[in-house]
């Protein structure tokens, strides 16, 4: 059987398949997911029959058009957003750098409010988080506490663009521009997202995207890094591949034309450029097949930003009532979200509960999340860790105690955000 046939085989067999529709109230509605077809399919089975099982055509088709999509000169792929950030983190601290070089005991500046991997590189790496608090409503860092939290020790800022909104990331640069700092943009949360007609992470040094399946378009796991920068590219992509000097693809020798005639550090003159190691990096490359797939999803891509934006704006309509117990989103002046997730806060002044509130959706069949890890300074990993914490972050305790977020993925549909819509106003007891 040819190539051909396979593939037309493939695609008989999908379409094949009986769909599996969410039915409000019957089934339970998730609060993320991946929106799969016959094409990433096809492109999954394409990849396999090339049997060429790490990086390939594939990752390269997906990398020169990601990048082009992220308005961005370079984009590395990476096995996951985590290892996205891991690579970004540890490409500043580069020898080569020089006087900007991240060295252990620095500080970098963070928000408490988040996920752990945006802060774990950093502690890995021996440096000092400083944990700023983020404003109710937006869930984006608090440009008022950059300056409190800058000291002689700071070298970068690390921050994420949260549930798929923006932070105003022009204050955030100017800062960083100020103290000559790095700036490095999580923004696993949103892809697609705006400020000022540029696309986030077009601000920092670095960028760092997620493509789980939660994330806006998937590879099931997988990451990038993007940057314009040519200098913290060819260190990002030393950090990814082994920490190795040589740039040369897999399966591909000597294009340097210099890989037998050159001497470094204290090896041999001639010694394979293949085998040189200039920094202590790791293997966090993707499969050619898990790239296969973010190729036909990436074709996709505006459209499940559309979608995520849709959903986002008829769910805030249908539950507008609820607006007297929660404190619905905010998006800052100049800045186009990307929506990942719907979060609400219960107010102070209200007498519910969340785990009351989140408990009854539950029951009723409709996924929730927290704010990722709430207060992050109160999880039991950081605990023990060396850091330093700016003011008393209330906005954070309150997110950690009253926040929640909703579903607006693509896969959801008007149906399942008016039945999400009717449970959360019975159970707050609006019209």
């Amino acid at each position: 059987m040819g190539r051909e046939n396979v593939i037309s085989a493939v695609r008989d067999m999908y379409r094949a398949k009986i769909s599996r529709e969410i039915t409000p109230g019957k089934d339970y509605i998730p609060v993320s997911g991946k929106v799969l077809d016959e094409n990433d399919l096809v492109n999954l089975v394409e990849s396999s029959l090339d049997m060429w099982l790490t990086a390939g055509r594939f990752a390269n088709e997906f990398e020169k058009k990601f990048a082009k999509f992220m308005e961005q000169g370079h984009c590395l792929l990476v096995n996951s957003g985590s290892s996205a950030n891991l690579v970004a983190f540890a490409t500043l601290t580069s020898e080569t750098l020089g006087k900007r070089q991240v060295r252990p005991g620095d500080e970098v500046i963070t928000v408490a409010a988040g996920f752990p991997t945006t802060v774990n590189p950093i502690i890995q790496h021996s440096c000092v988080p400083v944990f700023v608090d983020v404003k109710l409503g937006t869930y984006q860092v608090d440009i008022e506490e950059l300056e409190k939290a800058k000291s002689s020790k700071t070298k970068a800022v690390m921050i994420a663009h949260t549930l798929g909104n923006v932070y105003d990331v022009a204050a955030v640069k100017a800062f960083c521009d100020k103290y000559n700092l790095w700036l490095i943009e999580d923004c696993c949360d949103a892809v697609g997202a705006k400020f000022d007609g540029k696309m986030v992470g077009t601000y920092g040094d670095l960028a760092t995207t997620s493509f789980y399946p939660a994330h806006h378009l998937t590879m099931g796991e997988g990451g990038a890094v993007l940057t314009n920068s040519s200098r913290l590219k060819k260190i990002a992509e030393s950090m990814r591949d082994w920490g190795r000097d040589c740039c040369c693809p897999p399966g591909v020798d000597n294009t340097c034309n210099n890989r037998f005639n050159l001497q470094f550090g204290d090896l041999p003159i001639g010694y394979d450029h293949k085998y040189v190691y200039g920094h202590v990096g790791y293997n966090l490359k993707v499969s050619d097949m898990q790239a296969a797939v973010g190729c036909s999803q990436l074709k996709k891509l505006p459209a499940f930003i559309e979608k995520r934006n849709k959903n986002y704006s008829f769910l805030r309509e249908q539950i507008r009532s609820c607006e007297k117990e929660l404190i619905f989103p905010q998006v800052i002046s100049k800045a186009t979200p990307s929506w990942f997730g719907f979060p609400l806060t219960i107010k102070e002044e209200s007498n519910v509960e969340r785990n009351d509130l989140i408990q009854y959706l539950e029951d009723n069949k409709i996924g929730t999340r927290l704010l990722f890890g709430g207060n992050l300074v109160r999880q039991p990993l950081y605990k023990n860790v060396n850091k330093r914490i700016i003011g008393d972050l209330k906005n954070t305790d309150t997110i950690m105690n009253n926040t929640f977020w909703l579903g607006v993925w693509p896969g959801l549909n008007e149906t399942h955000l008016e039945y999400i819509a009717v449970k959360l106003k019975q159970f707050l007891k609006v019209d």
